[in-house]
């Protein structure tokens, strides 16, 4: 597969085309089957994410001019999604006027490797302290848990979840480049927060405090595909830091997570680590996300560990992919699909789905096949 060709002629064009809101700023990603916007709230992790691809995909790729104007855009409506407090919105409208705010601060996360890397595009040295801001304001309330409301009542339960670890080690990784002294030992925490969660049982989403399992439907909560990106997230460490044993664990979590994950061809979205029945009720639907997370952990593993499995998985789900994912006549992918991998839902984006997982696959598979890849 030309992953570059397929990224820029399809996937980056499909965005391009039909989404960047150049009279408001910003990025629409309610887009339909054909790109057609069938609404115009915009999602704020997308202002972030969006930005970090466009401006990756112009560091990386090829310095279309397009992609630089389409990050210039959404970078000038960053300051309308945040609010007085300087925490930013989930959800605003078109012209950036709140709809929702949520205590999670991943908001923020991503709009730091957004500017980030759009500092690094063009050397806007305003972009480089507001990829700093951003990261902050999301890195004090990680270590201050009681900054923003709890997701479970602390007098009644007690438990570590693995998103906030992951999404920290990812944005410490990108915006290490700009300064490695401050970075490097939130990475290096980062990497051991997310072991407290690796059992024999998986990478569970929620333990203890203190690393325990907890025997409960929350507690055996397995995310195939967080654990897969997990995995690719250490890995990816380990080739930084040259620490072969965390290069290991990777390998070790992709094992775990691929027998718990692939059913029937695809990566289903949820599991109980101990078989009792999945308490979401898509559970056994295939969504985009994980289907690219299992590609890059697949072909990381092969490229540094040379066993053929590997390289078998990635290629089979490669082709599970080109055939139930990608959509032939109107370009990008499908987001949904059923546990039998019929298409569920025609949109190619939404607040959740849009220019990030897919593109951001392409462009790492493409360095891992071409032997330049070294790490987000």
């Amino acid at each position: 597969m030309d992953f570059k060709k397929y990224l820029t002629d399809n996937v980056l064009k499909f965005w391009l085309d039909n989404a960047i809101d150049y009279e408001k700023g910003g990025i629409f990603t309610c887009l339909d089957r054909e790109g057609k916007i069938y609404g115009e709230e915009k999602s704020v992790w997308f202002q972030g994410r969006a930005l970090y691809i466009f401006s990756y995909a112009y560091n990386n790729v090829e310095k279309n001019p397009e992609y630089l104007k389409a990050a210039e855009a959404i970078y000038k409506f960053l300051p309308t999604c945040t609010d007085t407090d300087d925490r930013m919105f989930f959800t605003v409208t078109r012209d950036g006027k709140e709809i929702q705010k949520r205590r999670y601060y991943f908001s923020e996360t991503f709009a730091a490797i957004g500017c980030c890397e759009y500092y690094l595009a063009t050397g806007n040295e305003e972009a480089k302290s507001k990829a700093e801001y951003y990261f902050d304001t999301a890195y004090n309330i990680y270590k201050d848990p009681s900054l923003s409301a709890p997701k479970f009542n602390p007098e009644n339960v007690r438990l570590h979840s693995l998103s906030p670890s992951m999404i920290m080690l990812s944005t410490a990784q990108v915006l290490r480049k700009i300064d490695k002294e401050k970075y490097d030992p939130i990475a290096n925490e980062s990497v051991k927060q997310i072991l407290m969660h690796l059992t024999d049982k998986g990478l569970l989403e929620n333990v203890s405090p203190e690393g325990e399992f907890v025997n409960t439907p929350t507690g055996r909560i397995v995310n195939p595909g967080h654990s897969l990106e997990a995995a690719w997230f250490l890995m990816s460490e380990g080739m930084y830091t040259g620490d072969k044993k965390l290069l290991e664990t990777g390998k070790d979590i992709i094992d775990i997570s691929m027998k718990l994950g692939l059913d029937n061809g695809g990566i289903i979205s949820f599991c109980d680590c101990l078989g009792h029945p999945a308490v979401a009720l898509e559970w056994d639907m295939k969504l985009w996300w994980p289907q690219c997370e299992a590609i890059i952990a697949n072909r990381l593993c092969f490229e540094l560990f040379g066993e053929e499995k590997y390289l078998e998985q990635y290629k089979d789900l490669l082709e599970y992919t080109d055939k139930y994912f990608a959509d032939k006549e109107c370009g990008e992918w499908y987001g949904y699909l059923h546990y039998d991998s019929t298409v569920a839902n025609t949109l190619k984006g939404n607040i959740f789905k849009g220019p990030f997982h897919l593109p951001r696959m392409l462009m790492i598979v493409d360095k891992i096949e071409n032997g330049t890849y070294n790490g987000l």
